[in-house]
């Protein structure tokens, strides 16, 4: 082999070389291009995409207690019997529905009786005082009547009218008709209570009620508040009911009392939640499921729970970096979750921004 070929051999290796190494280096920054686009965000997809604040705020406790339904005490009444007498005609049964002045049942009354009597005979001494005091004033015109008589006779008068008005106030209370003394509803609701049945013997001075008539229109929900969950609530929380009659339909309410002393039998505190029951579906007794947020007094971050994506037992969002249409995977710790909150111990701050659409796809082109 000549010199001179020798010589043009060594001189195109390295030109060969060179050639090699830029292709390679054009091969390595189509790499590094094509992977920074799966890293950058345009600014006409962050437009698309829904883009939610973290925020700061006390963080809630969700604490899941029992309780029963019971009927509004200042719509609620119970009846007892105003004469002794023999229950006869019982109209209504437990749970039924009456109207405000409805006859409950009826009482043959002797009593009853008596106030009848003390009525007409008061009537009837009405119209006898009356007519001897005209006939006195006259004859206290003639001179022929002193005005001590005169006087007498219109305090007799005046005494018998309000006998009269007194008799007539009892029978007015006391509604009775040819058939005995009447039992009435004073208010609409519904036979909570019902102790009477035909032919009991019923007395006046008996602490027993008849009838409870209650107004369901609103209800009580009474909750049993344990030891450890006390210093959780307080009046105001919201809180959401279920029954077993209803599973899935969900009753809205706040706490609006709170007892301050311990049952002495079930070691539990007692609290009220005041609900109103459009259709009278809650009745008294039944059992009650009740869930409070309460104020835990922690304040955390917190976002809504569709901004999370789960992966590998782990949480992530993706953040966006400042203002420039670059984001992020970030991975993040929840303290708790409550309904669609989600308090964040670790990973994200107030003000950082978050996407919470189409991030689970831009969660699959970033993680790698």
């Amino acid at each position: 082999m000549t010199m001179y070929a020798k010589y043009k051999i060594v001189s195109i290796f390295p030109a060969f070389v060179l050639l090699a190494f830029a292709l390679q280096s054009c091969h390595h920054a189509d790499e590094n291009k094509e992977k920074d686009t799966r890293f950058h965000v345009t600014d006409s997809l962050l437009k698309n995409v829904i883009i939610d604040t973290v925020k700061e705020a006390s963080a809630l406790s969700q604490i899941t207690l029992t309780g029963s339904i019971a009927p509004d005490e200042n719509k609620m009444v119970k009846i007892y019997p105003m004469v002794s007498g023999v229950a006869r005609d019982v109209h209504v049964q437990l749970g039924d529905v009456v109207q405000k002045g409805q006859t409950l049942a009826v009482l043959k009354s002797a009593e009853m009786a008596g106030y009848t009597k003390d009525y007409i005979s008061s009537e009837a001494d009405i119209r006898n005082t009356h007519r001897i005091l005209e006939s006195t004033q006259d004859l206290y015109k003639s001179g022929l009547a002193s005005q001590k008589d005169l006087e007498q006779v219109q305090a007799d008068y005046q005494k018998a009218v309000a006998e009269g008005k007194r008799a007539s106030q009892v029978i007015q209370i006391n509604k009775s008709n040819e058939n005995g003394y009447e039992v009435k509803a004073p208010l609409a609701g519904f036979v909570v209570e019902r102790n009477l049945t035909n032919n009991t013997q019923v007395r006046a001075d008996n602490g027993q009620n008849m009838f409870t008539i209650a107004d369901l229109s609103t209800v009580y929900v009474l909750v049993n508040v344990y030891e450890s969950d006390i210093a959780k609530i307080q009046t105001g929380d919201p809180v959401k009911i279920t029954t077993l009659s209803y599973p899935d339909k969900v009753f809205d309410g706040k706490i609006d009392r709170i007892n301050n002393m311990l049952d002495p039998d079930n070691k539990v505190m007692h609290a009220r939640i005041t609900i109103q029951n459009p259709g009278n579906l809650l009745k008294p007794e039944m059992f009650a499921n009740i869930l409070i947020k309460a104020k835990s007094g922690e304040s955390l971050p917190f976002i809504n729970t569709n901004a999370l994506v789960f992966d590998n037992d782990k949480n992530y969002v993706i953040v966006i970096d400042g203002s420039k249409a670059k984001v992020h995977v970030q991975q993040v710790q929840i303290a708790k979750t409550v309904e669609d909150r989600a308090y964040i111990s670790k990973g994200l701050k107030p003000g950082d921004r978050v996407v919470a659409s189409r991030h689970v796809y831009l969660f699959e082109s970033l993680k790698d």
